[in-house]
């Protein structure tokens, strides 16, 4: 058995393109479903693919750490950038689909087996808009969809309440976020896992002191409080707060959490399957957390195929302890894909499926029914005019 060809299919869902990566066989029927979603980069990770397919193609599919050494080291420059990290791990993501196809056993099981009954999801609910920043009714808007977020099933869910601020400012900002926060811990009890997102926007400096303002809470976490390049200072902020601290989502390869792990920067490390190097590399992640006594949240707000493998890893990682799930951002979000795996709504629990590989196929129908679309630009300046983080 050979790999026959790589092929892309990009889907455009809204706020970023889908890219589905299908891996090909010589063998009639037989293929494997990956993802690699970079939004704003998809006609770069496009051709990425179509580099890295070149070095593959005849190659045998199960041999997927031996590919995965080949498309992370050959060609000169290693595999650690953000576009060639993700067509890497949309690639292997497809092999191991087709490894547990040849088994005829979902991908969890190929890797010792569930070490549980399910994996927990939380939603995401957005917020922390630039525009929105001096409107009096910002915090009542995060109290009711905090309700609605609940009212749909979950028991934890994201915000971003962190508006973006300049690398130092007074406590307009920071009551801002505390406000936010209080209405959604106020509509939804202590019974609820919070989490709030500062996507990097604060400097080191604002992102202790949103640290400490939202300390009262009880976050589940506090996700990126400073740029992910500073690893002394996310350190600095975990140890400064009882709030665990999480981040991880942009970086590729193991070593950026290793670095992060030997500093004890964090409580929750946030590998993204699509990007950090696929699955392959994300069991080395989750190796390391389980060995630090770390959780582990992988980051997923992409399409379905990267949802199915984050679940598929959950089942199978005992460091694991909740996956990020965005459910609405289309209506055809379902239509897309057939998926095998169970979700029970009250709760937001996924169960594991028999249903071999990741127990996923996509409908190139409804793909071809939504073809790529240049994403919307999205742009922050401060007041000043000079240039933040989004």
């Amino acid at each position: 058995m050979r790999i026959a060809a790589v092929e892309t299919h990009v889907c455009h869902a809204r706020m970023r393109n889908w890219v589905f990566v299908r891996v090909l066989t010589d063998e009639d029927g037989l293929h494997g479903w990956g993802e690699a979603t970079l939004e704003w980069h998809t006609r770069a990770v496009v051709g990425a693919v179509e580099d890295l397919a070149e070095l593959i193609v005849g190659e045998d599919p199960t041999r997927i750490e031996h590919l995965w050494q080949i498309m992370y080291r050959q060609h000169f420059w290693h595999g650690n950038d953000i576009v060639r990290g993700t067509a890497l791990s949309g690639i292997d993501i497809a092999l191991w689909d087709i490894l547990g196809k040849v088994h005829g056993v979902p991908c969890h099981k190929l890797w010792g087996g569930p070490v549980r009954d399910y994996v927990r999801l939380y939603g995401h609910l957005g917020g922390g808009r630039m525009e929105d920043f001096y409107e009096s009714d910002e915090p009542q808007r995060f109290g009711e969809l905090a309700s609605a977020m609940v009212e749909s099933g979950f028991t934890a869910f994201k915000s971003m309440a962190v508006p973006p601020t300049m690398p130092l400012e007074g406590l307009a900002p920071i009551r801002h976020a505390e406000r936010c926060v209080a209405a959604m811990r106020e509509a939804v009890g202590d019974e609820i896992d919070l989490m709030v997102d500062c996507h990097a926007r604060p400097s080191p400096r604002m992102g202790h002191l949103f640290a400490h303002a939202l300390e009262q809470f009880g976050l589940y976490w506090l996700e990126e409080p400073c740029w992910p390049e500073r690893a002394d200072d996310i350190a600095a902020i975990q140890r400064s707060v009882s709030t665990p601290i999480a981040t991880g989502e942009r970086l590729v390869g193991v070593h950026g959490f290793r670095e992060l792990l030997e500093k004890n920067a964090c409580s929750v490390l946030q590998p993204d399957i699509t990007h950090c190097g696929g699955l392959t590399e994300a069991r080395r992640i989750a190796a390391l957390a389980e060995t630090y006594r770390v959780a582990l949240a992988p980051h997923n707000p992409q399409g379905p195929v990267s949802t199915a493998a984050s679940v598929e890893l959950g089942l199978a990682t005992p460091s694991y302890v909740i996956c990020e799930a965005v459910t609405s951002d289309v209506p055809w979000r379902d239509e897309v894909m057939m998926n095998s795996h169970r979700i029970e709504q009250d709760g937001m629990r996924v169960f594991e499926s028999d249903a071999p590989g990741l127990g996923v196929e996509i409908d190139l129908g409804v793909v071809k029914a939504h073809p790529f679309e240049p994403e919307l630009l999205q742009r922050v300046f401060y007041a000043d005019g000079s240039v933040g983080d989004w």
